[in-house]
């Protein structure tokens, strides 16, 4: 995740005007175009560890996009997925969850550090336990979705990452990890009970 990025520089970052405090102390951007100019945070001494599992957190971010069919005028979600490093297949923003910030400022800014976007975080979709194919180690996963409403044509890891908006088809046939595919679902039926609610609270016209 490219330089390391101070303690102090990350505390300045979440505590300074350019953050306000709204959704239950998320981190809310105000304006993000200085800071996606600083590097990513390396290195492991804040991680966050559980009985030996490895704290990780990341971001399914989505956004709507009109679509045309026949007359009819509809919105398809669209989900957005990086590259690996290492460059083999694709996956959801993620990375670990340090010492000195919360679950969801470690979400935040994951997904800023590697897919250069920022937006609205909801409700966390779940919790999966897995194994690092790299160390051999647990891991415990955190994904929240994103609602994105900034995209950054420079981020702290362009130069290492391709990103994608996919159809939810194609991201779950193009992501690698098994448990961030079910994160997907999970987001995908949220969606889909979301929107069939939306239409039962619609008033009958008679």
């Amino acid at each position: 995740m490219g330089i390391y990025l101070s303690r102090n520089i990350a505390s300045f970052i979440f505590s300074s005007p350019l953050f306000s405090k709204k959704n239950g102390g998320i981190p809310i951007p105000m304006q993000l175009e200085n800071m996606v100019s600083l590097v990513s945070r390396t290195g492991r001494h804040l991680q966050r560890y559980d009985k030996g599992c490895r704290q990780v957190v990341g971001c399914i971010p989505y956004r709507y996009r009109q679509t045309k069919q026949e007359s009819l005028s509809t919105e398809e979600i669209e989900v957005l997925v990086i590259s690996s490093q290492k460059g083999k297949g694709m996956l959801f923003p993620k990375g670990g969850w340090e010492l000195d910030e919360s679950i969801e400022e470690a979400a935040y800014r994951e997904t800023l550090e590697e897919a250069g976007v920022t937006g609205h975080l909801e409700p966390k979709l779940g919790k999966w336990r897995y194994k690092s194919k790299s160390q051999g180690t647990f891991h415990e996963g955190y994904m929240f979705p994103l609602l994105v409403n900034k995209q950054f044509e420079s981020w702290p890891e362009k130069t290492v990452r391709k990103r994608e908006w996919m159809t939810l088809a194609e991201a779950k046939e193009a992501c690698q990890n098994w448990w961030m595919k079910e994160a997907l679902d999970e987001f995908a039926r949220r969606k889909t009970q979301h929107q069939k609610k939306e239409e039962q609270d619609e008033p009958v016209c008679t």
